[in-house]
């Protein structure tokens, strides 16, 4: 049994207590000790145990499954909204094994496209497209289902094993396409019991959607994707500005998006 707290504030030594347990005894994934069990291993009252596990919560270091109990949770990965960033080069650089399962790799005509999508990559109907669907994946473990359009016009010699690494290397330093951003839609959706089972994933749990159209340096489009980010997984991160005068709010009503059957 672990020596009893004798010194105040007993909360923030007991938070500082679980908090040195998660990464030595137990790791990623693995249920915590309850509310019983902090009790009768530090002999402290069952409030104080309550608030350190929900500060703990509060700092994602655990999350609360209801019905369940308190786990260690996966470290979120982070997506910056202020640049374009490689995934592949994004989880090595954290020490962790990027991967990517192509679900989808072949040309199509444009005008087999939503029109919304070909008009939004500036496409006729006789243009062709590279469709791409891509699990990607860090350690093992699921987080980002792709589907994406590309005009094939940019890069006619695109391969099948360039799709399956990444594509922002594969266009700047392969093809030599100059890549000047993305402009991108983000909000918060559920998945469907298909997009659960690329994701590993519940259906109905939340997900990040992406919809992007990405932009040449003449901004001419590339490409457009929706992505689907789990959002037990990813952190989106940005700053923002110095404050300004309030200005009229600007937005439109949206449809929300109908994957193509069979993907």
């Amino acid at each position: 049994m672990d020596p009893e707290i004798v010194r105040d504030p007993v909360y923030q030594q007991l938070n500082q207590r679980l908090r040195l347990l998660v990464g030595r005894e137990y790791t990623f994934g693995q249920q915590f000790l309850t509310e019983r069990e902090i009790v009768q291993r530090f002999s402290v009252s069952r409030a104080t145990a309550n608030k350190a596990l929900a500060s703990l919560v509060s700092e994602g270091l655990l999350e609360f499954r209801k019905g369940i109990g308190t786990f260690v949770r996966q470290p979120a990965i982070s997506y910056d909204l202020r640049s374009l960033v490689s995934f592949t080069e994004k989880a090595r650089a954290a020490g962790k094994t990027p991967s990517t399962l192509l679900l989808t790799f072949g040309k199509l005509k444009a005008r087999e496209v939503e029109p919304r999508i070909a008009e939004r990559l500036q496409v006729t109907e006789s243009d062709l497209l590279w469709e791409l669907d891509r699990v990607r994946a860090v350690d093992g473990i699921p987080v980002i289902l792709e589907h994406r359009f590309v005009v094939a016009s940019h890069c006619p010699k695109l391969t099948r094993s360039q799709a399956e690494g990444s594509l922002y290397q594969a266009w700047t330093q392969t093809h030599q396409l100059s890549i000047a951003g993305a402009d991108e839609t983000v909000r918060a959706v559920l998945l469907t019991p298909e997009e659960a089972e690329h994701l590993n994933a519940s259906v109905g749990s939340p997900a990040l959607e992406v919809i992007a159209v990405g932009l040449l340096e003449t901004e001419i489009p590339l490409w457009w994707e929706r992505t689907l980010y789990r959002a037990d997984l990813y952190e989106f991160h940005s700053r923002l500005g110095p404050v300004q005068s309030a200005k009229p709010l600007r937005g439109q009503f949206v449809t929300p998006f109908q994957p193509p059957s069979g993907k």
